[in-house]
């Protein structure tokens, strides 16, 4: 059975859909945020040009999702599935952001949550790809029980933490 990048997830706080193209105001309103992207090795992706690119580069990924909060209805971040290997059982979990009403709560690990347990009927390995500098995302994925494998340059040349979690690891109910 092939990887559906792209499903709708639900639980009782989120809702995780594909992302569309008239979905950029809304996901633009909250990525707008410079604060969000603070750590990030792209920093300035609250900048209008540098999301746009981002936003296309993640219509054209058939991969990308974005993420509303159920109670209100209202577009709180993105997040992607990407590089299917059905020979190493492995899908990658990236290019995640939430507003930041929302950190600190729940709804991250509720996106982890969907995401893996999605992932799970498909690999048995899920990959993140975490900036060197980037901290609080390293916490996350390690509070949801990533372990760092290893590191590896992005295409611009900058080091970026491997972190995996097993399907046999996984355990967020």
């Amino acid at each position: 059975m092939p990887f559906e990048l792209q499903p709708i997830l639900k639980s009782e706080i989120l809702e995780v859909r594909p992302l569309r193209a008239d979905d950029f105001e809304a996901l633009y309103e909250v990525a707008s945020d410079p604060l969000i992207w603070e750590q990030h090795p792209d920093s300035d992706r609250y900048k209008l040009d540098v999301f746009r690119k981002f936003f296309d580069e993640a219509l054209q990924s058939g991969g990308a999702l974005v993420v509303t909060d159920r109670k209100n209805d209202r577009v709180i971040g993105s997040s992607r599935f990407h590089g299917y290997d059905l020979v190493r059982s492995e899908i990658e979990i990236g290019w995640t952001f939430l507003a930041r009403s929302h950190w600190g709560g729940a709804h991250n690990r509720e996106l982890k949550r969907l995401m893996l347990a999605h992932a799970f009927k498909f690999v048995d390995n899920v990959i993140f790809f975490v900036g060197a500098n980037n901290l609080r995302s390293q916490r996350a994925v390690e509070k949801i029980g990533g372990t760092r494998i290893g590191t590896k340059l992005d295409p611009h040349g900058r080091e970026s933490f491997i972190f995996r979690i097993r399907r046999s690891a996984f355990s967020l109910q």
